[in-house]
């Protein structure tokens, strides 16, 4: 019986070696993902919470829109994620008195316990995923997959300081547009 593992592997040994980088990275992260939801599992923790236990575990008391941010999801789907966690426990959300417009999501101490189980769990995932493989090569792997991340990044970076400069340009262009229209009708 052939499933999907066999049919990946089968896709990246003789059907495609040569396919797309981006298509392996991503067949790499759904392995990752499959071996370490496979282990949450038997936890009971969804692996959608996964994300959001490991930045609250650094840092908690972030508004949800933080989170979002963070996590790289909409907020939606991070109001859905933290609606269930509430209801394991596993976080608390507050409004501060000052400011009633966000909610800040705080770990409970069922969620700070979480750590200590769930974390060796990712790393007995890592672990897997790197045996035999030689420290030079993990070295040089590292290395080019943090180079095409600044790469990527970067563009992206820079389409976002773009926009920022379109965005203040039409700003000013407004005010003067604005201004020239007083100045007119002051006449």
């Amino acid at each position: 019986m052939q499933t999907e593992a066999h049919n990946l592997l089968h896709h990246w040994r003789e059907a495609v070696p040569n396919d797309r980088m981006a298509h392996l990275i991503r067949d790499t992260e759904r392995a990752f993902r499959r071996a370490l939801q496979n282990r949450l599992a038997a936890y009971g923790v969804p692996f959608g919470h996964w994300s959001f236990l490991r930045i609250l575990w650094e840092a908690d008391g972030l508004t949800q829109k933080e989170l979002s941010a963070r996590a790289g999801v909409m907020e939606p789907t991070t109001f859905a994620a933290m609606k269930a966690m509430e209801s394991l426990g596993y976080i608390k959300r507050k409004h501060l008195p000052t400011n009633k417009k966000n909610v800040y999501v705080h770990l409970t101490a069922a969620g700070r316990a979480l750590k200590q189980r769930l974390v060796p769990l990712a790393e007995d995932a890592n672990r897997i995923s790197i045996q035999n493989l030689d420290p030079a090569d993990l070295a040089t792997a590292r290395k080019v997959l943090l180079a095409m991340l600044f790469n990527l990044t970067r563009e992206a970076v820079a389409e976002d300081e773009v926009a920022t400069i379109d965005r203040a340009r039409g700003r000013i262009a407004g005010r003067r547009q604005n201004g020239a229209n007083t100045s007119a009708s002051a006449r």
